[in-house]
């Protein structure tokens, strides 16, 4: 097939569908090698980052996603109703951190990390899409696994989970000596 025809079926299909759609379905969909599905995905890629494009293709774990540019979003908001604004409280972020970092966890292993109950966090996360069930630990009582979702990754801008931020080893060994120290008050308490 020839690369203009790939690039346009893969625009279309990602128009039409709205939401991200694998690599490995396009190759089978269009009866094409994955090397040029990726290269018809970078011809779009530099195609779509021109000043006068107002989409853009965005990568996340082995899927594609046509999206609206950031610089476009207040004129969106204007011809489109406004979804409500999601916040998280500090307890959802540290508990989503948790999450995306030890992924996947059960909500026992979130709550002995966090030190206390997590159910409406992981409930809140669950709701936003941000996490998901990823299955059941094989252990009595069956209990949830979960991880993060593509949801999580476009909210985050990150491409896949090996792209988040590592913790600096310096900053994690000062976290170890104030959490000692914290335990060594309250037992002297």
């Amino acid at each position: 097939m020839e690369m203009k025809r790939i690039q346009a079926a893969i625009e279309a299909i990602l128009f039409a569908k709205g939401e991200s759609v694998e690599v490995k379905d396009l190759t089978e969909a269009l009866e094409c090698s994955e090397e040029e599905i990726r290269q018809a995905i970078d011809n779009l890629k530099t195609n779509y980052a021109k000043a006068d494009r107002g989409i853009q293709i965005t990568e996340l774990e082995n899927a594609i996603q046509l999206r609206t540019k950031e610089e476009f979003y207040d004129d969106l908001i204007k011809v489109t109703t406004v979804p409500k604004k999601q916040t998280l409280t500090d307890a959802a972020l540290e508990t989503l951190s948790i999450v995306a970092y030890k992924q996947p966890v059960t909500r026992l292993d979130v709550e002995k990390i966090r030190g206390v109950n997590s159910d409406s966090s992981l409930n809140k996360l669950l709701e936003y899409g941000l996490i998901t069930e990823v299955g059941r630990l094989d252990a009595p009582g069956k209990p949830i696994l979960f991880g993060t979702t593509e949801q999580f990754l476009r909210s985050f801008g990150v491409k896949s989970i090996e792209d988040l931020p590592q913790v600096n080893p310096d900053v994690l060994e000062d976290f170890k000596v104030q959490a000692e120290k914290e335990i060594q008050i309250k037992l002297d308490i």
